[in-house]
């Protein structure tokens, strides 16, 4: 249920009715907007008189939410979120190019990679450091030992990085780490997104291989339900029928998810195809579809990378797609 209030009430009325509500067992979510305050009543609302309530003086409107996903549901914040990493904004129409290797292989790539997409304008570096692969025998990612690694390009650099988490037992390792990434094989790991939901730290979550939009926001929810709501998604493609890409690329995702919530809404256009020559394609189509952002694979070396090679661009390849991405969101604006 959401209670709309009437433009200028006194704060002081507002807080009175917030802790009548409160006083009902419910827990409150304030949402102020420039011209409207929107309270999302989350709990049992059965109890509530919608009537009594629509009836006080301060009060505009009372509707009841019939989706299961309350927090971040855009009728309990109909403002766009601005999600904040370490002064990068993304959301509310800040744009953010993130770009790097898909894992941390040693000192000399990160390096290298980091100065060459800062260079072309990324404002933030992705690596992966814990990597989910698909076979036992493929290399897992450097771990503890990469974090160190991406935390010597942000010095290097001054670019935040986002990296992902694969278990709860590592969270200590990812103090100082900038955006914490939930990839699209642990969306579902209810667990983990409860303790990232009590850390105050920015989540990437990624949409799982063959999940709805539906489950993609209650997995958010589970995130904010938790206390965390600076959460940021990302559509890196879903599996379907094609044979001839990795993933398909559910572009319609970004502006329905628009619609759905106030969270930002992200592309990945490298997992989404898995390959190098359609990445720019799909990252114009991300960028024209009104996506808050692309996150892309940079190798400086895709041909002996360790992971994910075929759909990294190399850093010149890199430098050009940013120039167009430019191009076409000047031409939307």
């Amino acid at each position: 249920m959401i209670v709309v209030l009437k433009h200028g009430v006194p704060q002081e009325k507002k807080e009175q009715l917030i802790a009548w509500l409160q006083n009902l067992g419910l827990r409150i979510h304030v949402s102020d907007g420039e011209f409207q305050t929107v309270l999302g009543l989350i709990g049992d609302t059965s109890q509530v008189d919608m009537d009594l309530v629509a009836s006080l003086e301060i009060v505009s409107a009372v509707k009841r939410v019939s989706e299961p996903f309350k927090c971040c549901n855009r009728k309990f914040h109909p403002e766009d979120m601005v999600v904040d990493v370490a002064g990068v904004k993304i959301g509310g129409g800040n744009f953010v190019m993130i770009a790097g290797p898909c894992s941390v292989e040693n000192e000399d790539q990160i390096l290298t990679v980091a100065k060459a997409v800062k260079a072309a304008g990324a404002q933030m570096l992705r690596g992966g450091a814990f990597k989910p692969r698909t076979s036992p025998y493929d290399f897992p990612g450097l771990k503890a030992p990469g974090l160190e690694l991406l935390k010597l390009a942000r010095k290097e650099t001054g670019l935040p990085f986002v990296t992902e988490i694969m278990n709860i037992q590592d969270l200590p390792l990812f103090e100082d780490v900038d955006m914490l990434q939930v990839g699209a094989r642990n969306m579902q790991n209810f667990d983990l997104l409860r303790e990232l939901g009590k850390i105050n730290k920015p989540i990437l979550l990624k949409r799982g291989l063959a999940n709805t939009l539906k489950e993609l926001l209650m997995s958010a929810e589970y995130i904010m339900a938790s206390g965390n709501e600076q959460v940021v998604l990302c559509e890196r493609g879903i599996r379907t029928f094609s044979d001839y890409t990795r993933n398909t690329l559910d572009i319609s995702a970004v502006p329905m998810l628009h619609e759905l919530t106030h969270l930002p809404v992200l592309v990945d256009p490298s997992h989404s195809t898995g390959i190098a020559r359609l990445v720019p394609s799909m990252s114009l189509a991300g960028a024209a579809c009104g996506a808050d952002g692309l996150i892309i694979e940079v190798h400086n070396d895709p041909i002996h990378a360790l992971c994910d090679g075929a759909q990294s661009l190399r850093p010149e390849e890199y430098a050009e797609l940013a120039r167009k991405v430019r191009a076409v969101r000047e031409a939307i604006a």
